[in-house]
């Protein structure tokens, strides 16, 4: 019987001991992530005095994407086929195809709202922009007086 309570006592302990150790832990665990909120809370509160967001500019972009359009990309275009072909360094049907394709794979070239309710780029004027960044090694700004985007 006594061999029977010493392990009976035994188990109790190490069950103690375990629970003791989990506690523990968990109060290690709820101090890292009080550390790390504070961290974070301090970073935001540190940032918001710097960075400020620039106001909306009107780019006309509606007007940009109407004489996109009506150069290139309407039946009875501004510009003929072999100037489209010299601008853009493929065919027209090679450029829809491309465009139909990146659309499908990637939902950032379709056209859509923003978060103020304005309609975004054509998928045309993405992927033209797209093609002059890598075809032209244009920068972002060339792209965007381009585009403006």
């Amino acid at each position: 019987m006594s061999n029977l309570r010493r392990v009976l006592e035994r188990q109790e302990r190490e069950e103690e001991e375990i629970w003791r150790r989990r506690a523990e832990e968990d109060r290690e665990a709820d101090e890292e992530d009080e550390e790390m909120l504070v961290s974070v809370c301090m970073l935001n509160e540190s940032r918001q005095h710097h960075c400020r967001r620039a106001p909306n500019m009107d780019k006309r972009r509606q007007s940009r994407v109407k004489n996109l359009l009506e150069d290139y990309f309407i039946q009875n275009s501004l510009y003929p086929v072999s100037k489209f072909r010299e601008r853009y360094r493929m065919q027209p049907h090679l450029f829809q195809k491309f465009m139909h394709d990146i659309c499908n794979h990637d939902t950032c070239f379709i056209q859509k709202y923003d978060a103020v309710g304005v309609l975004g780029l054509l998928p045309e004027q993405k992927l033209t922009a797209a093609l002059w960044l890598l075809g032209y090694g244009a920068s972002a700004e060339q792209v965007d007086e381009i585009a403006r985007m």
